[in-house]
Parts: structure tokens; C-alpha cells; sequence
């Protein structure tokens, strides 16, 4: 495949699960933790750094720019929602108590102080609400994560 083509057919996956998440907020009525929120971000961030390298199709450094931020944005997007599938399998004992709203903790604390808060989780992201196939929503996640960064690296530092 091209390199153009795959960073539409990027942009189309994020833009696909994206879609997703607000089905199952909105029309499945399963409410986002706050590692969710952040993981819709990251995965928002990847699918306009898709289009726009769709649309650019650099031939030179703006290719390598263009994995390279991918790159980072799947290792983010990795990095969370590998701790929010750690959390979900943290022995019953083990979880942390459920902690105040995302919107709360923004408007109280520091924004540093604020995500550290969100980074150590709460029980509300470690309850599993949805799966498919066996595997939680934040796994399924993940390994859109992984996916969607290989496409994006490998795809962007290619010549054609």
C-alpha cells in the first residue's frame, strides 16, 4: 500500500474508533473513566496527524516528522492504556478507591498535581464495563495502539 493511502486508511481507523467511544457513551450509556478521556485524546491526536500527513504527503523531513510524532503518540497511548489494563486486573483488594471526576480535579488542583491523580487511577477505570471477544475495551485499545503506531512509523519513514 502506499504510503498516502495508509495514512488515510490511519486517519479512517481513528476516526472509526473515535466514533465508537461516543456510541458507547452516548447509545450504550457506559460513561468514560478518566484514563479514557485521555486515551480519546491521544487517539483524536493520531487521527489528525494521519490526515494531515494524508493531506501534506511530504516527500522529505515531513515524513519523518510525521512518523516520528506518531511514534510518540502511540507510545502515549500505549503508556495509557497500559496502566488502565493493569488496573483492571488488579486483585479486588488492590484497587484504589474511586476518586473524584476528571472535570473536578482540573478545576481544584494544579494541572501537574491533576494528572498525577489521574495517572494512579481509581476504581471507577478498573471496573470493566464492556468486552468483546474476551478482552476488555481498554485492551482492545491498546492494541489499536500498537497497531495504529506501527502503520503510522513504519508507513511514514518509508520512501513511497
Amino acid at each position: 500500500m502506499k504510503r498516502r493511502a495508509a495514512n488515510g486508511v490511519g486517519c479512517m481507523i481513528s476516526a472509526s474508533l473515535i466514533t465508537f467511544a461516543f456510541y458507547a457513551e452516548y447509545g450504550l450509556g457506559l460513561d468514560p473513566c478518566p484514563l479514557c478521556v485521555f486515551q480519546r485524546m491521544i487517539m483524536i491526536a493520531i487521527g489528525l496527524v494521519f490526515l494531515l500527513s494524508f493531506l501534506h504527503h511530504s516527500a522529505a523531513l515531513g515524513r519523518y516528522i510525521y512518523g516520528g510524532v506518531l511514534g510518540i503518540l502511540g507510545l502515549s497511548g500505549v503508556a495509557v492504556s497500559g496502566r488502565h489494563v493493569w488496573l483492571q486486573y488488579l486483585p479486588a483488594d488492590q484497587v484504589p478507591e474511586c476518586g473524584p471526576g476528571l472535570t473536578y480535579l482540573f478545576d481544584v488542583f494544579p494541572l501537574m498535581e491533576a494528572l498525577g491523580l489521574v495517572f494512579t487511577g481509581s476504581g471507577e477505570c478498573a471496573a470493566v464495563s464492556w468486552s468483546f471477544a474476551g478482552l476488555s475495551m481498554p485492551t482492545w485499545v491498546l492494541i489499536w495502539f500498537f497497531g495504529l503506531m506501527f502503520l503510522g512509523v513504519v508507513n511514514n519513514f518509508r520512501k513511497t
